[in-house]
């Protein structure tokens, strides 16, 4: 992915700068709105485009995949319910202190918060493990707010203009932000060798990753986050921010730290538990990603462009 937009044929320059001037003029306008008014609006109003950006047919193929006996009914409701929750999550990104104190007081509770203090005070290491759920963000923020000092890994965008000032947004929650590549992970390993705890997103498909299950499906996944903790002695602890029936609000759950054992057991363990999570709150994952692609040459999904 280009960092630098002149380097790209000047026709998907066009598309990128045109795709993110509709997107900033969104958000812009969205801005205006009261925070309480904002959120809601926003993910009724990307429910109403995601057929536009083909997210309806991205939310049926994955259901068709993962849950071929799910009534029609439940798939129409969640046609709509996934892309508004992305809409809601993308506008608190960039809400800033509104959307950052509800984070802050989001109650947290699960057995993997004692392991988090305890990592504290030991002055361990600890890897936070998270997935496109709720709203990923929240729970991060929540811990800062708490006076958990923790570093962020992210994947660079691929429309370079959009990325500018989503890289800003997501700065706005905490430092330091390390991005996916070389750089980014020897930044990720100095800060854990010192003690440090860093948040990753764990649950997209991932080239050259271990062929695990998610959903009775495999699904190539990163088992990294599993090996740095074996590496380092890092506590490895998954967390959720859930959205609760307002839509503005959030409940942390902190899952019990992951057994230290092998980086595919461990990985299978995260995935599993993420699984049974979103099977308690189906609209809440971001069932818009194509998690389940080409897997031994036989693909799951059809192969396209886009993420």
């Amino acid at each position: 992915m280009s960092k630098d937009p002149a380097s790209l044929p000047f026709l998907v320059r066009a598309r990128y700068f045109t795709g993110n001037l509709f997107v900033r003029g969104l958000i812009g306008l969205a801005q205006l709105v009261p925070y309480q008014w904002r959120v809601p609006m926003m993910g009724w109003l990307t429910a109403r485009l995601a057929p536009l950006a083909g997210f309806d047919v991205r939310v049926r193929d994955n259901l068709a995949l993962t849950c071929p006996y799910m009534p029609e009914t439940e798939v129409r409701r969640l046609v709509r319910a996934v892309p508004d929750n992305v809409g809601r999550t993308m506008i608190e990104l960039y809400s800033g202190t509104a959307f950052l104190d509800r984070a802050a007081a989001s109650p947290i509770s699960g057995p993997g918060l004692a392991g988090l203090q305890e990592a504290r005070t030991n002055g361990r290491p600890a890897i936070l493990i998270s997935g496109h759920f709720g709203n990923y963000i929240a729970a991060r923020a929540s811990l800062m707010a708490r006076g958990f000092e923790m570093g962020g890994l992210y994947r660079r965008m691929k429309n370079p203009y959009f990325n500018r000032h989503y890289v800003r947004a997501l700065e706005e929650t905490g430092r330091p932000m390390f991005e996916q590549g070389r750089r980014g992970m020897m930044e990720m390993v100095r800060h854990l060798k010192h003690g440090g705890t860093i948040a990753i997103i764990g649950d997209q498909h991932v080239y050259g990753g271990h062929e695990l299950q998610f959903f009775g499906q495999p699904a190539m996944t990163s088992v990294v986050p599993a090996e740095l903790a074996l590496k380092y002695d890092a506590a490895l602890i998954p967390i959720y921010a859930i959205r609760q029936p307002d839509g503005l609000s959030f409940r942390i759950e902190a899952q019990a730290a992951i057994p230290h054992s092998d980086p595919v057991t461990m990985t299978q363990t995260i995935n599993d538990g993420l699984e049974a999570l979103v099977r308690d709150h189906m609209d809440q994952w971001f069932w818009i990603h194509r998690r389940w692609k080409a897997v031994g040459g036989q693909a799951l999904q059809p192969e396209t462009n886009d993420r």
